[in-house]
């Protein structure tokens, strides 16, 4: 079992480490509301591995993954909210461009934790990875529930810990960041990946 579960940690470390959408949900947290916001961003996304996994283990997320219409629906929706945030962030980074050198702009963003719960909840892919290629992992002398929960488990502990770790080395170049240009500069880069992000997701087959 022990050798099961060191091959399953090392699958999910080399996905979790993997740059996609939550990594740029949580850098434009951490940019437009600094570090504290983007580790509460970061608890809604391990909230959401949580809630697929319970979804998982109840058999719900296998409904979706083999649903070409809920999967669909549930993939344009979340496509549509990454567009939406990275539209907000190049929208907000050109206002703070925009504003007096002396003025601090600091606007209003929403709750972080519903930012990452929702960005993820709305990743239909995750529901295909848990009932696609999760119980493939799961160590054979376990209960399937049991294993199923256990990997989801190890699966956020791995986020938590990547992109707090993320959220901190952001945190650590923050002398570079105070310089306007390097935070317009990243600002309008994040703005990009989230809108590149939603548009892959949207036109994504699978």
């Amino acid at each position: 079992m022990l050798t099961h579960l060191v091959a399953a940690l090392g699958v999910l470390g080399l996905l979790t480490i993997v740059p996609g959408p939550d990594m740029a949900v949580v850098t434009r947290r951490a940019l437009m509301a600094g570090p504290g916001d983007a580790l509460r961003t970061v608890a809604g996304i391990a909230t959401g591995l949580l809630l697929w996994g319970a979804l998982t283990v109840a058999g719900l997320a296998s409904v979706l993954a083999a649903s070409p219409a809920a999967y669909l629906a549930v993939k344009l929706i979340g496509a549509g909210y990454l567009v939406f945030l990275g539209a907000q962030a190049l929208w907000q980074n050109r206002s703070a461009a925009q504003a007096p050198a002396d003025s601090e702009v600091r606007p209003s963003t929403g709750s972080p934790w519903r930012t990452g719960l929702v960005s993820n909840v709305l990743n239909p892919k995750i529901a295909v990875f848990y009932t696609g290629l999760l119980p493939t992992l799961a160590p054979p002398r376990l209960p399937a529930a049991l294993a199923m929960t256990l990997l989801v488990l190890l699966h956020a502990v791995l986020t938590l810990a990547w992109l707090s770790g993320y959220v901190l080395l952001l945190a650590r170049a923050g002398h570079v960041l105070q310089h306007p240009r390097a935070r317009r500069a990243l600002g309008r880069t994040t703005g990009v990946v989230l809108i590149g992000f939603g548009l892959m997701v949207a036109t994504s087959a699978g």
